[in-house]
């Protein structure tokens, strides 16, 4: 059974559509047994950083998320579920779960592309990943691969090795992370068409493992 934490924020059914979709049996939940016994759990959602992880902690699902990626357990995060695996998030300057070490960053107001044009913030749309690294969850997608995004914050980790695939808003930033049994993204993999199947997909059938 697949656990999707419900931190009371998020579009978890999208999610859920999806891995029933791939004929895996899932359940939005709060429960702290039921994530305990899950075989593998997803963190989607959507939202600010402060309140994300006041949630997580009234709620107990801090620590579930910190046990099963100590017990090897595969964990997705998406979107704001990937920035706050972070040490630190400048939004709401929040101290987050400590997962991956590094941050999480605002882009610049006066965000501007490589010519120089302005660039809206969020950045919101379809955008191409370079995957920089082999790792299953990201196996078999095509190149030039498109994914959606809808985000003002994104990822910045300490240690480039757990960066998995860069995307271009006007400067490279890190889109999809890994280490150990967790892996991250800052894309909507569930919106995000084909590619973004293949990689659910993937993660449903990762033994949490590299390589």
């Amino acid at each position: 059974m697949i656990a999707i934490i419900d931190y009371e924020a998020g579009n978890l059914t999208s999610v859920e559509r999806v891995v029933k979709h791939f004929g895996k049996e899932c359940a939005i939940t709060q429960d702290l047994d039921l994530v305990a016994r899950a075989e593998r759990i997803i963190f989607p959602g959507v939202g600010a950083a402060g309140e994300t992880m006041s949630n997580l902690k009234r709620l107990g699902l801090d620590k579930a998320l910190k046990d099963a990626v100590a017990q090897g357990k595969p964990v997705l995060g998406i979107c704001i579920g990937c920035q706050v695996v972070m040490d630190y998030s400048e939004e709401d300057l929040t101290d987050c779960l400590g997962l991956i070490p590094g941050k999480v960053l605002r882009f610049p107001a006066s965000h501007q592309d490589r010519d120089g044009a302005r660039l809206k913030v969020p950045h919101m749309g379809w955008n191409e990943i370079r995957f920089t690294q082999d790792h299953p969850v990201f196996r078999g997608l095509p190149q030039g691969a498109e994914f959606y995004f809808v985000h003002s914050y994104y990822p910045e980790p300490a240690d480039e090795a757990h960066c998995m695939g860069i995307c271009d808003y006007g400067f490279d930033f890190c889109a999809a992370m890994a280490k150990g049994s967790l892996v991250a993204l800052q894309f909507h993999a569930e919106k995000s068409g084909r590619p973004g199947l293949q990689i659910i997909e993937n993660f449903l059938n990762w033994n949490g493992k590299e390589g």
